[in-house]
């Protein structure tokens, strides 16, 4: 929980907020005991919080993503997204500082949530379980999101669910496409893993030694003096680009490098158009990213190919890896367009997973984890 009284008095702060919006009938006493007295939350929360009359073979979870810049929002019913809403922070210049993307989602969050509730085709006791991004990320803004959910988990007397946000992206792709036992290449602004599932976690083949790929982007995008997000920018300038330039290409066993790239890459904009730059930058980042993966497909052996995250919305990636596939005869999965970036629908759908393997936790023991590998979470809901 909260430590630092600075900390403490904004988070109340928050979720007063967040109580006059949704709940003004309530008394403030009442709403702050529920909130800050969680030593006398019960200690279990699978047997206190779970109406038998209300479990049913598919639950409904409340989902919350807040890692970084997206304020997300979702409710699911097994596999199917009844609502997903989320507002995106986009820094007006340089990249996401995170004290001020925990501003924009402790203003957004109860927005989305007065909007979720209002279109809520059911009351909210039908909902099962509160899911919410436990880590990795920025811990301003994972603290906010705990905050709400921590919130909501009392107050509708609900248990809690925390995510690890990157095999909430693994998740979202099994639970959205045939996929079920893939290689998994995981590309977004803060990861870039290979990954596997093995022996009850999910085991990361490979990873970026540096930098995440989005992130790269996005640094190489504001350095060329293009808006944030630099990735989705990046991509339409690549497909006038006519040159393939020399860049630095790193990559070591199944890992591989970006920085230097990004580095490279910038020192040539005095003699190179953006587009040539664009263009090369990403065949030479992807290619990296193919040659690992293709290595991973040959270890694993595994049939078929999962790519998810933000930047999986990169057409010219999704051909790479499509040719990957064919290549090694395995089947190809790529997240919906729409669900690659961070929000609150892979959270919901990942913790109906972990509510079906009764994988809950305790208010008082929901600390946030700012550095969560995907490799450290026991996956209990994979047989």
């Amino acid at each position: 929980m909260i430590t630092k009284r600075g900390q403490l008095k904004d988070h109340i702060n928050f979720v007063l907020a967040v109580k006059d919006r949704l709940w003004p009938n309530i008394k403030i006493e009442e709403f702050l005991v529920v909130y800050v007295d969680t030593r006398n939350s019960p200690p279990n929360f699978k047997s206190k919080f779970i109406d038998s009359d209300m479990v049913t073979n598919e639950p409904i979870i409340l989902g919350f993503e807040g890692t970084a810049h997206t304020a997300g929002i979702a409710i699911v019913k097994g596999k199917n997204i009844i609502i997903n809403k989320s507002a995106t922070y986009l820094p007006t210049q340089g990249g996401i500082h995170p004290r001020e993307a925990s501003e924009f989602l402790s203003k957004h969050f109860p927005k989305l949530l007065e909007q979720i509730f209002h279109e809520l085709p059911f009351d909210t006791q039908r909902i099962d379980a509160i899911a919410f991004s436990q880590g990795p990320g920025l811990g301003p803004c994972l603290r906010i999101t705990a905050t709400i959910a921590r919130a909501i988990s009392l107050l509708i007397k609900r248990p809690l669910i925390g995510v690890n946000h990157c095999i909430a992206h693994v998740e979202l792709g099994r639970m959205v496409t045939p996929a079920q036992d893939p290689l998994v290449l995981y590309v977004s602004g803060g990861n870039t893993q290979l990954i596997t599932y093995l022996n009850g976690r999910y085991r990361i083949l490979g990873e970026t030694l540096d930098v995440a790929i989005g992130n790269a982007l996005d640094s190489l995008g504001r350095k060329i003096g293009l808006p944030h997000p630099g990735g989705v920018h990046i991509e339409q300038k690549a497909k006038s680009g006519q040159q393939l330039l020399h860049l630095p290409y790193a990559i070591k066993g199944m890992s591989f490098s970006f920085s230097g790239v990004v580095t490279a890459a910038y020192k040539l904009i005095s003699e190179y158009s953006v587009s040539d730059i664009c263009f090369s930058f990403q065949e030479y980042t992807y290619a990296a990213l193919a040659e690992a993966t293709e290595r991973a497909l040959s270890c694993t052996k595994k049939s078929s190919l999962l790519l998810t995250g933000g930047v999986a919305a990169n057409m010219r990636l999704q051909e790479m890896m499509q040719g990957v596939a064919s290549e090694q005869s395995v089947k190809f999965f790529v997240v919906p367009k729409d669900l690659a970036g961070d929000n609150g629908a892979m959270i919901a759908l990942a913790g109906v997973n972990m509510y079906k393997a009764n994988d809950f936790i305790d208010v008082k023991n929901s600390q946030v984890i700012p550095r969560w590998r995907t490799d450290q979470v026991e996956v209990s809901w994979i047989h």
